[in-house]
């Protein structure tokens, strides 16, 4: 898996995703804040499906993880 996703991207995928699923967790959040969920894993594993197929990336360096 190439990795497309770093630094300032990541943080913010990280973020947004862990606000939207507390708001879930302890306020009733609405039904779409579940999506917060796609930016933890797309932050975790520094990898996003729309860059890959957009040509895009948030990286200096192109790097492969084995």
């Amino acid at each position: 898996m190439t990795v497309n996703v770093c630094g300032l991207d990541r943080i913010i995928r990280l973020t947004l995703g862990v606000l939207l699923v507390a708001w879930i967790g302890f306020a009733d959040g609405p039904l779409w804040a579940w999506i917060g969920v796609l930016g933890l894993v797309t932050g975790v594993l520094s990898f996003c499906p729309l860059y890959t197929m957009a040509g895009m990336s948030t990286c200096q360096n192109k790097t492969d993880e084995t």
